[in-house]
């Protein structure tokens, strides 16, 4: 894809099944991957990865739901790696847990991880990105549970809402900035998560063949089913999109 060779890239929950896959498909690009997560050995097992290939990377290890912490990282970063020119919001974590069986202390965890840390991490790129003037692309990834709704992810739902409509808000601020904000929402994806959450909802073979069969393509997603969206919002070819959402499910959600 087009223009994405030499760019700095932060994919956060890089150490993840869809983050690995991500930061991989960057570094087949030519680009300079960030991989940033709050463990330190998946971080670096993706960078020592990309290592392998001969493509460059580096780890950031931070707690994404620290403010302070990130906007640090986020400077040790564009200070040490260079200035992102890519952001992609990939961190996140979810249980089922039906809303009336949950309380405040889990509420806040979701909050914390799959909608404050997304503001924590891109207030620091975004400041820079248009400090500089040089335009640049922000993705993060979603879910249909925001969009449809999906039992037992009740607060995880608002929260992927809330990051939709941030997205569309910034690509009405930051247009005249030349920065672009697009959201990717996986379906039933195949992913450690994924495995969490089918774990405390029970049965999880069942739920299994049902996600499967409500699928139209017939399967669960696998991580590698998302980067090609993700990178096409990334790169040059999709310079004039943005506050657009892009389900990617296997047709399991369909909005026109």
């Amino acid at each position: 894809m087009r223009g994405l060779e030499g760019k700095v890239v932060v994919v956060t929950g890089g150490g993840g099944g869809i983050g690995s896959a991500t930061c991989l498909r960057f570094a087949e690009e030519g680009a300079r991957v960030v991989v940033a997560d709050v463990g330190a050995e998946a971080a670096a097992r993706v960078v020592e990865a990309i290592g392998a290939t001969g493509a460059e990377a580096t780890a950031m290890v931070v707690d994404l739901t620290d403010a302070e912490a990130t906007a640090a990282a986020v400077a040790r970063v564009e200070a040490d790696f260079g200035p992102v020119d890519v952001l992609v919001n990939n961190a996140g974590w979810d249980l089922f847990v039906p809303f009336l069986k949950s309380g405040p202390e889990y509420w806040d965890k979701i909050i914390a991880i799959n909608l404050r840390a997304v503001l924590n991490v891109t207030k620091p790129v975004l400041a820079s990105m248009v400090a500089r003037g040089q335009g640049g692309r922000v993705v993060s990834i979603g879910s249909d549970a925001g969009r449809g709704g999906s039992s037992g992810e009740s607060v995880y739902g608002a929260c992927k809402a809330g990051v939709i409509a941030f997205m569309k808000t910034l690509a009405r601020e930051h247009s005249r900035h030349g920065i672009t904000f697009n959201t990717v929402c996986p379906g039933v994806t195949e992913t450690g998560m994924l495995e969490n959450f089918m774990e405390a909802a029970g049965d999880k073979e069942k739920l299994r063949v049902a996600f499967a069969k409500a699928v139209p393509m017939g399967r669960l997603g696998k991580p590698e089913d998302l980067p090609g969206a993700i990178l096409f919002l990334s790169s040059d070819d999709a310079a004039f999109i943005t506050g657009q959402v892009i389900s990617v499910s296997g047709g399991l959600t369909m909005h026109g």
